[in-house]
């Protein structure tokens, strides 16, 4: 009798300990799968920054995935920021100022609008919104000649506005964050707020922007990623090399290594990758910097309260 209750006792114990067993098991096709993934992401950086630290000679006749026997990636990042008289620093402030500036507008508005989606009922609700969705279904590049011929006629090529006015409107973040603040703002808070005589500005300044901050971090991800690597556009709105981005920038430098026009030299080729290294830093830091506010707008949106 003894025997059986022991062992009774000790079942549960021994279902919890397979079940818990059962969730760790691994799968060797999932893992094979996972690091085959992880591969493809990170070669081509790894590939990056180890060409970085080449002369344009190494670039071609040593192995592409490891060091030449010289490696000299200060001497690259030195001749990147000096050639042109330091016009990739210029470039690199403009990439700044446009990403810089869309992705804290595009976001705002973005905000502003899902919420209005989101808390408010008017008339053509159901089809603006459809409208929005259409827009997303959209490829940026089919509206690049009409906004063209738009800013054309407004006098605003070749400034800056040419950039980052169009990079404004994000039909995906509209969608994005009107599904967020369904959530994220309870209409009891709002309704409370109404109660004690704040007006509609006030509660979405106030209330709803503060609740909506991880939805903010992730439209503003996006759109950042997006116009820092947006090089159509640039490309057809400045004429000026002293406005242009850096993909547009880099391209220029890419043409006279491979034509050998004025400006060129034995090492273009090298400053072009050294270029596209220094170009990926900051998005890498903008994602460590914002990532914990972006795992928490997941996890928000993930769970009901």
């Amino acid at each position: 009798m003894t025997t059986v209750t022991r062992t009774a006792a000790a079942s549960p114990k021994d279902g919890r300990a397979r079940r818990r067993s059962s969730v760790h098991r691994r799968s060797t096709p999932l893992t094979i799968a996972m690091l085959a993934v992880l591969a493809y992401f990170l070669l081509p950086l790894c590939w990056l920054l180890i060409a970085s630290t080449k002369s344009t000679q190494d670039l071609f006749n040593s192995f592409g995935l490891w060091f030449s026997h010289a490696p000299q990636l200060m001497s690259n990042v030195r001749a990147t920021f000096t050639q042109d008289d330091g016009v990739f620093g210029r470039w690199l402030l403009n990439t700044v100022l446009y990403a810089g500036v869309s992705a804290a507008g595009a976001a705002l508005l973005a905000a502003a609008a899902g919420y209005g989606f989101a808390k408010y009922r008017f008339r053509g609700h159901g089809a603006a919104f459809n409208l929005v969705l259409g827009a997303i279904m959209i490829p940026t590049t089919a509206l690049a000649i009409p906004t063209y011929l738009l800013f054309a006629k407004a006098g605003l090529v070749n400034t800056p506005w040419a950039v980052i006015l169009p990079s404004l409107v994000s039909p995906f973040g509209l969608y994005l964050m009107r599904i967020y603040a369904e959530d994220a703002v309870p209409d009891s808070i709002v309704e409370a707020a109404r109660m004690d005589g704040a007006g509609e500005v006030r509660i979405f300044c106030t209330i709803a922007l503060r609740l909506l901050a991880p939805g903010l971090v992730t439209v503003v991800l996006f759109t950042l990623v997006a116009t820092w690597n947006n090089y159509f556009l640039p490309l057809i709105m400045l004429n000026d090399p002293n406005l242009y981005p850096i993909t547009v920038g880099l391209s220029s430098w890419a043409a006279q290594a491979q034509n050998g026009g004025a400006g060129a030299s034995s090492d273009m080729l090298a400053l072009v990758v050294t270029g596209s290294l220094i170009s990926v830093v900051p998005l890498v830091l903008a994602f460590l910097l914002l990532q914990r506010y972006w795992q928490s707008g997941l996890a928000t949106g993930g769970v009901k309260q």
